[in-house]
């Protein structure tokens, strides 16, 4: 379980083919100096376990499924990526309830600067769209984000949008996101549950007699 408050950002420093996946290595001081074997750590969103470790990084392997569903199957030696561990029982939920268990990717539609901060505009497939609300949470490559605008229901593109203050721009790989670049998403536990239990709900019962 992971709150989407990045601590630090890693380099992929090796990639190598593992039967249909890959085994990762991951440049991330911080992140392994209090780690150990099977532990969990988030990749720009995607919980990853760690199978081994350095001073300085770890390795996890990375199954196809995974591969497929996130951005990681477009990584490269050099890619950086933003870094959580796992979120500590005593610790402050800082951000929101984050799994690190992707439902898909959308896209960097905008980027519009201000003063001091950036509105970028993502797509979002249209099975995700009911689940993403104005003024929710999301997770955007791992960064836990409140929802600043959302597309009319009816439309034909579904898109986001999340305004980032200096500190998410300074601290994570999203300042440097440009319109075209992929991104990986999450949406909210919580909205998730309710979409499945709704799934559930029995049909009003009614008839003639």
């Amino acid at each position: 379980m992971f709150t989407g408050i990045i601590e630090e950002q890693g380099i992929i420093t090796a990639i190598e083919p593992s039967g249909d996946g890959v085994r990762l290595t991951v440049q991330a001081p911080l992140a392994v100096s209090d780690a150990a074997r099977g532990d969990s750590i988030s990749i720009s969103g995607v919980c990853l376990t760690v199978t081994d470790q350095s001073a300085d990084g770890f390795t996890a392997d990375v199954m196809k499924q995974t591969l497929d569903m996130s951005t990681l199957g477009g990584f490269g030696v050099g890619t950086p990526v933003n870094v959580e561990r796992a979120m500590a029982a005593h610790g402050r939920l800082g951000g929101h309830i984050v799994q690190g268990h992707i439902d898909g990717t959308g896209e960097v539609l905008e980027v519009r600067p201000g003063e001091q901060w950036q509105v970028l505009r993502i797509s979002l497939p249209a099975s995700l769209a009911p689940l993403v609300v104005d003024k929710g949470s999301i997770t955007v490559d791992g960064v836990s984000l409140t929802v600043s605008a959302v597309s009319a229901a009816a439309a034909d593109l579904h898109w986001f949008e999340v305004s980032l203050i200096p500190e998410t721009l300074a601290v994570t790989t999203l300042g440097g996101r440009s319109a075209g670049d992929a991104v990986n998403l999450e949406t909210d536990i919580l909205a998730r549950h309710v979409q499945r239990m709704l799934r559930f709900t029995p049909a009003e019962e009614g008839g003639s007699e």
